[in-house]
């Protein structure tokens, strides 16, 4: 779906009374592992940006965080959070043990804040170099390589045999002038992607010999993180093998490694199923370990569902105590950014798949990835593996996710946009007070602030102050409240 037809509207719903709620399935006691959880009630990662430059929790993240603690999810999960002890921007780290503290006070925090109903899981990832669009004029000076291949195709398009040994700064300067026509004659596919996107990286980029050794490099930096995030006090870590990041990019048909890391289903799961092993002995049999990972790429030539219950069923049977669904949210169909912006992976139409918004075809954005969890959770129940199996995606209603349910879809129902535009949604049902939910509209104005780097809030927190409420916080731009309003249970007469 790439051009918006049909503005959808948020299905009316019936919300249940306390004692429907109770009976319910979205709200009852289950296991993941040896784990107890009070309920299938799931808040899938979401990015706030409110960690400092250098990775570490802020006060900032501990209220996000304790906001959705006070709605008591069954489980909480924290933001991707990178397993390399490298410069990311404001996003959580736990790539060195220095970050154990600040992690340490996140689970302390949600714990007291949900009185023990919620479990916290960490989302860890790995990604690959990702570089700004540059200008132009910088990229022609500074960054194209002047290889003999790019001399060879700049002398023919030319009919000029000088070029094949003119000097490199003649190369760059007659690069740099030259029309459209002649740039894209001369550039390869990669470097005029490098020159109208940015530079990206590849799994399969093994003429680089750090990206050559990922197989070697990566099962022990995903170990070692998942050892911290226990240390931490988490209740189990996630391992992020979906979207636009490494270990997806290994799942991919896309890849097309030829060192036994690629090319044939069983090849590209390696790294994946060698990572999950190093992390098992890294924790304990005990401990929950959980892969998020993709039903569809979308993209072109990028996994399909035929893939994603192959490598549900491997990683039910290597040992993942649980399996997070989601779809598409990749680079190769993103939208082209602004030069001196980085390209965004959920622009494209395979981003559109993975935040469906109200604005889309026919099928509309409401619970549009379930057939995906379903299709695996089936596979994964036909080879004998009862490995629960966590949906979302335009979860928006109580009725909604327990059919879900009931139909065997899926084991835990995920809703990160409605728990942002209202972090207390579940416990508003769970009492009977559904009425009282704001309900997301599915725009994706998170996703804009996302996009921009911004602090990630809700639109509709500003329309909703809290009677008596004072001193509202303020997003970096002053434009925005940084926090959703205050909400408590009415006092029982």
């Amino acid at each position: 779906m790439t051009e918006p037809r049909i503005k959808h509207s948020i299905p009316d719903a019936r919300w249940p009374t306390q004692a429907e709620a109770a009976a319910s399935l979205w709200f009852s006691p289950t296991h993941i592992g040896r784990l107890a959880v009070e309920q299938r009630t799931w808040v899938p990662a979401m990015v706030p940006w409110r960690a400092t430059e250098d990775g570490f929790v802020t006060a900032e993240v501990l209220d996000w965080y304790a906001r959705f603690a006070e709605g008591r999810p069954g489980v909480l999960v924290v933001e991707a959070t990178g397993i390399r002890d490298i410069a990311s921007g404001p996003l959580l780290r736990i790539g060195d043990d220095r970050f154990i503290p600040g992690l340490r006070r996140l689970v302390e925090t949600v714990r007291e804040r949900s009185e023990g109903h919620t479990r916290l899981f960490i989302q860890i990832l790995d990604f690959l170099t990702v570089r700004r669009r540059p200008e132009p004029a910088t990229f022609f000076a500074r960054y194209l390589p002047i290889s003999s291949p790019l001399r060879e195709r700049l002398a023919r398009a030319l009919a000029d045999q000088r070029w094949l040994t003119a000097a490199e700064a003649d190369v760059r300067a007659r690069l740099a002038a030259a029309e459209r026509s002649l740039v894209e004659a001369v550039l390869d596919e990669r470097e005029l992607e490098s020159l109208d996107y940015g530079y990206r990286e590849r799994v399969w980029d093994t003429h680089l010999p750090w990206i050559r050794d990922l197989p070697r490099v990566l099962p022990a930096l995903f170990a070692e993180a998942a050892r911290r995030a226990r240390d931490a006090g988490f209740d189990g870590v996630e391992l992020h093998y979906a979207h636009a990041y490494t270990m997806a990019s290994f799942l991919s048909r896309l890849n097309d490694r030829a060192d036994g890391y690629g090319g044939s289903r069983e090849q590209r799961v390696r790294v994946p199923l060698e990572a999950l092993a190093a992390v098992r002995r890294s924790v304990g049999d005990e401990y929950v370990v959980g892969i998020r990972f993709l039903g569809d790429d979308v993209v072109a030539g990028g996994s399909r569902i035929d893939d994603a219950m192959f490598y549900g069923v491997e990683l039910a049977a290597a040992g993942a105590n649980y399996l997070s669904v989601s779809k598409g949210g990749r680079f190769e169909d993103a939208r082209q950014p602004k030069i001196g912006e980085a390209v965004y992976p959920y622009t494209g139409a395979s981003g559109y798949e993975c935040m469906p918004t109200v604005l889309g075809d026919e099928r509309g954005p409401f619970g549009r990835n379930v057939p995906l969890a379903a299709a695996i959770r089936g596979a994964v129940r036909a080879a004998g593996h009862e490995t629960p199996v966590v949906t979302s995606g335009g979860i928006h209603s109580f009725e909604q996710a327990e059919g879900i349910l009931r139909r065997g879809e899926a084991d835990f129902v995920g809703a990160a946009r409605q728990t942002l535009a209202d972090p207390d949604w579940f416990r508003k049902i769970r009492l009977g007070l559904g009425r009282e939910v704001r309900r997301c509209q599915f725009t994706n104005y998170c996703e804009g602030l996302d996009q921009r780097h911004k602090q990630v809030t809700c639109k509709l927190w500003d329309r909703d102050v809290a009677p008596g409420e004072r001193d509202v916080r303020m997003a970096l731009d002053g434009k925005r409240r940084l926090e959703p309003p205050a909400w408590r249970p009415p006092t029982p007469s």
